[in-house]
């Protein structure tokens, strides 16, 4: 079993973590490694979408544009309806995560569908509950997930951006 690392950073805005997920795009970083959450308040309408692991997310609301442009550069994508959230739009392998700690019953106490996806990885429940505390206030979620070289340089570029805060997290299972 290979050693792996994640650091997560939580955003104030969209605009905030769109520019961070360009900057490590043009740096390089796997794609494949990042993952968004972001709670979805700005819509007035009933949410409208699909799970879609192969093309792409289609997603009508007032921020389709943001979350459009990342369903076909992260894959996997879906949208959650979470007790106590409402719905959650998720892209990257975050989605996988979420879906195997449910259909493994991870039991975490007190923690979101989101908290055990991030909990099955190896993320520590009190940094797991920091993160759902930042979802539930608006705030995005941008995780970056792989070797300890891949999420160190990683963690070089996010701490040039505007971020709220950000935590890497060490000796993590694989994924």
């Amino acid at each position: 079993m290979s050693t792996m690392n994640s650091v997560v950073a939580v955003y104030d805005s969209h605009q905030q973590t769109e520019a961070a997920i360009k900057e490590l795009q043009e740096a390089g970083v796997d794609m494949k490694s990042l993952s968004i959450a972001g709670k979805d308040t700005h819509t007035d309408e009933h949410v409208v979408g699909y799970y879609n692991a192969g093309d792409r997310m289609k997603y009508w609301g007032k921020m389709g544009a943001f979350w459009g442009g990342f369903w076909g550069l992260l894959f996997g994508a879906a949208i959650f309806a979470i007790p106590g959230f409402g719905p959650v739009l998720v892209a990257g392998p975050l989605v996988a995560w979420i879906v195997a700690g449910l259909e493994g019953a991870v039991v975490v106490g007190g923690v979101s569908a989101v908290g055990a996806g991030l909990f099955s990885i190896g993320i520590p429940k009190d940094s797991v509950i920091k993160y759902e505390v930042a979802l539930k206030t608006d705030k995005f979620l941008l995780i970056v997930h792989g070797t300890p070289e891949a999420v160190d340089a990683a963690k070089h570029i996010i701490e040039g951006t505007e971020h709220h805060s950000y935590t890497v997290h060490e000796d993590l299972v694989s994924a």
